[in-house]
């Protein structure tokens, strides 16, 4: 259903837009009805009480409709059976990216492994797009396998950043730069039987 997080991400914002206003439109009734001079008869408190049964049930329901929509769910699930069409092994040593010696790419729609491997730290793996907007973020923790699978089912150059908090050494002491930041460390190359689809 949706592709990327971006394509959920708008689904929700919507979702969550019209829910807030029918909560405040709940609101606004039980203030009306509670400031009004005469007593509300106990016949309109029926449709009141129902408003707020279809509120939950509407919140419960977007919950339950939603919860394996997200694009990565199912496939992380099951990530242990699925052949990756790449797989990239990258170590962290005192806040540097030691990166396989080919170039990271894929093509859209193409399955990529990341192996992901800290020497001393707890560090963070995130892939972001140029708008700021991340696609893909995991914990790497020293001593332990860090390894995420990923379908790219969008094309571009992503940016790479440790997305954990690693001590003061990850920034410049001068310019406060970010020396994590690595720009187009990932790219994906547009696949034109997907983008015909």
């Amino acid at each position: 259903m949706f592709s990327t997080s971006l394509e959920l991400l708008k689904f929700h914002w919507m979702a969550y837009t019209i829910y807030a206003v029918m909560i405040l439109s709940l609101i606004a009734w039980f203030a009306y009805n509670i400031t009004r001079k005469e007593k509300v008869p106990s016949v309109v408190r029926i449709p009141f009480y129902g408003y707020i049964g279809f509120l939950v049930a509407a919140g419960v329901g977007h919950h339950i409709f939603t919860y394996n929509t997200i694009p990565w769910v199912a496939e992380d699930i099951m990530r242990h059976d699925i052949k990756a069409d790449h797989e990239y092994n990258i170590t962290i040593k005192k806040h540097k990216w030691y990166f396989p010696k080919e170039k990271m790419v894929a093509k859209e729609g193409e399955k990529v492994r990341f192996n992901v491997k800290s020497e001393d730290l707890t560090y963070g793996f995130g892939l972001f797009r140029k708008d700021g907007t991340m696609v893909l973020q995991m914990q790497v923790v020293p001593k332990h396998k860090n390894d995420i699978l990923w379908t790219f089912n969008e094309c571009g150059r992503f940016d790479l950043t440790s997305t954990e908090y690693s001590g003061p050494n990850e920034y410049d002491k001068e310019s406060g730069e970010d020396k994590m930041f690595v720009k187009d460390a990932f790219i994906v190359e547009c696949n034109k039987k997907v983008a015909s689809k």
